[in-house]
């Protein structure tokens, strides 16, 4: 079975120029703001249109900060909520949600209400932000830097372990190295609190969520803090529709991101690794799940189809950039195209995306390589060309890696492209690839429709 996804930066629709040997955005830094205020907009009308085409996921990620031009995507949650309100089938992912830059709890409450608001569409991303000026921006001291590389760690994965309590424990405590939830010191002597608490039908008692104590002969004023009493336990609200949380996904480039996202039963996602490495992580990541029991928020003990298993909405997809040339300009197309891949590799390769371009038999590319437009093509890591080849390309990644069922999440954005011609493009895929696709897939998933949640129902559970 075929699933499809569009895979979301948000890059600047201004043209490149050559400067100081490398391409680079044109615009000033007005017009660069001018731009992404036309992108965020443009996301979410691709958001939309994807619906329409029958693509069953939305992938935005979250960056910042950038007048480079390469990624403006500075809320996918807050996005996705105009998406959710306008759609009825399609499933909003996030890749991801950069957990150093939020409060977890806060974190927790806007993802729930995305899934509430959805329906239950939620497909939560969680990453640890690997730029910076972005982390040490909105991170303070959990830096992407070697020396802040554990500590950075460290706070993801607990910050990972308050998500899922907020989602899934009526009331709660955390005792951490990052968060103390609620603070030990945080007065409450409320006496609605304690009237809703000694009710027997909420199954948590006074004793439970609160400390009492006696008055504080130190405090002066309202009741609530003219006593020693304190907060035991905290409730966020609201919980996701879906049961017992959402599925999460984790964008993953290392052997440590693929087994810590393999162990905790979370689905992995990656871009730039050419398929013959895709193969190597895809088979890591089965291997980890076969070894720590196939675990599953969902508790399904049968194996999942390898590679990925639409039924159980679970597994490994591997992304790609998608252009289709138009027919009658393939040539001129494809120098513009170009262009806008010597913009973005110039700003992604830095960060260490340039070394695992080698395949698998290879080592690593030198740090400091320069990685061109015709590289990413030859890779494939970039399928480009006329339909009947955009399809053969796709084809030879679902053979290589070895998927049973196959989910692509397409990048159709390119900076210097318009939204309506980035949507054109999308149009151009789903009616000439996408059948022949489908075809060799064994048939193309529809997802269910689930209106806008404006009345409340049950508790779903979603595959």
């Amino acid at each position: 079975m075929l699933e499809l996804a569009i895979f979301q930066t948000g890059p600047t629709d201004l043209p490149s120029v050559a400067a100081e040997g490398i391409r680079v955005n044109s615009g000033s830094l007005a017009q660069t703001h001018e731009s992404f205020q036309r992108q965020v907009v443009t996301q979410v009308r691709q958001g939309v249109l994807a619906e329409e085409l029958g693509f069953n996921y939305c992938f935005p990620t979250e960056h910042h900060f950038q007048p480079e031009g390469v990624e403006c995507s500075p809320n996918p949650l807050f996005m996705e909520m105009a998406i959710a309100a306008r759609t009825k089938r399609i499933r909003l992912g996030q890749m991801a949600n950069i957990l150093s830059w939020h409060h977890p709890l806060r974190l927790a409450e806007q993802a729930a209400m995305l899934d509430v608001f959805s329906g239950g569409r939620l497909e939560f991303g969680v990453g640890r932000g690997y730029q910076s000026r972005e982390t040490e921006t909105l991170g303070g001291p959990l830096g992407t830097t070697v020396q802040d590389q554990e500590r950075n760690r460290a706070f993801f994965e607990e910050a990972f372990q308050i998500l899922l309590k907020a989602w899934t424990e009526p009331s709660f405590s955390h005792q951490g190295e990052f968060f103390s939830l609620p603070p030990t010191y945080t007065k409450w002597n409320h006496s609605q609190t304690m009237a809703y608490f000694n009710q027997p039908q909420v199954e948590r008692n006074v004793d439970d969520v609160l400390n009492v104590g006696p008055p504080d002969m130190y405090s002066m004023g309202a009741p609530v803090y003219a006593s020693t009493t304190t907060l035991k336990e905290i409730s966020v609200y609201p919980q996701p529709l879906q049961k017992p949380h959402p599925q999460i996904w984790q964008p993953v480039t290392s052997a440590r991101s693929i087994d810590w996202a393999a162990i905790r039963g979370a689905n992995c996602f990656t871009i730039p690794e050419p398929n013959s490495r895709a193969k190597v992580n895809v088979d890591r990541y089965y291997e980890q799940l076969d070894k720590h029991g196939w675990p599953d928020r969902l508790n399904r003990k049968e194996p999942f189809k390898f590679g990925w298993d639409s039924e159980k909405g679970r597994g490994f997809p591997v992304a790609r950039y998608i252009h289709v040339l138009p027919r009658g300009k393939e040539k001129e197309d494809l120098q513009r195209y170009k262009e806008g891949l010597e913009v973005a590799w110039p700003f992604f390769s830095p960060f260490g995306f340039g070394a695992i371009l080698a395949d698998a038999d290879e080592p690593p590319f030198p740090p400091d390589m320069k990685i061109t437009a015709d590289l990413t093509i030859e890779k494939e890591i970039v399928i480009v060309g006329t339909a009947d080849e955009v399809v053969e390309k796709v084809l030879r990644l679902k053979e290589t890696v070895g998927y049973d069922d196959f989910l692509l999440p397409g990048w159709f954005e390119m900076g210097g492209y318009s939204g309506e011609e980035i949507e054109e493009q999308m149009r151009t895929f789903a009616a000439d690839c996408v059948p022949q696709l489908a075809k060799a897939c064994g048939g193309l998933k529809v997802n269910p429709d689930v209106a806008p949640n404006l009345e409340v129902g049950e508790p779903v559970a979603v595959s």
